[in-house]
């Protein structure tokens, strides 16, 4: 993401944060495409985003796809983009034979309420009795691992992000569908 022109800045966090998450940089690859900018008002190309994620999918043999619902958690207009190009592609006959071949499976990170997305841990009983094809539920442990992985994210660390991790239910809890 270049957002601000933060762009090398941006990749040298999200490499450190993956570190941290025991993910190696050699995993992790960014995309910089002047047609898919780093914009939360920018709503990016369906077809080309679709073509990326399926190459990146096929050169390294992935088989499960984690990624944003049709509310892309925050309503981000790119978190929402990458729903729209796995629907997309997931759609058409031909990326539907190639995951079917591939086994590669896509979950959406389920989008809730307002009140449901700030009440913590409390919604452990709410997100256990809806229907939902995975649930995550966080460790102690495991949640303070993710609060130091965003951390690793300074530039984009506002006022709202620090309520964010204190509070909200995507620290530790992550209920998913299959798309």
């Amino acid at each position: 993401g270049n957002y601000y022109n933060q762009g090398e800045i941006r990749k040298k966090e999200l490499e450190q944060s993956c570190f941290l998450l025991g993910i190696p940089a050699s995993d992790v690859t960014v995309l910089d495409h002047r047609d898919l900018p780093d914009n939360p008002a920018v709503e990016w190309d369906t077809q080309l985003l679709a073509a990326f994620v399926l190459k990146h999918i096929e050169a390294n043999n992935i088989n499960l796809v984690v990624t944003f619902d049709a509310g892309g958690v925050s309503g981000h207009a790119n978190h929402i983009s990458l729903y729209a190009a796995l629907r997309y592609k997931y759609s058409c006959f031909e990326i539907f034979i190639l995951f079917l071949c591939l086994g590669c499976r896509v979950l959406l990170l389920e989008s809730v309420n307002l009140f449901r997305k700030y009440i913590s841990v409390l919604d452990v009983p709410v997100s256990c009795l809806l229907p939902t094809d995975a649930l995550f539920i966080l460790t102690e442990e495991e949640t303070e691992q993710a609060r130091r992985a965003m951390r690793c994210h300074r530039s984009q660390l506002l006022w709202f992000r620090h309520i964010y991790m204190l509070f909200s239910r995507y620290m530790m809890i992550n209920s998913l569908r299959l798309l």
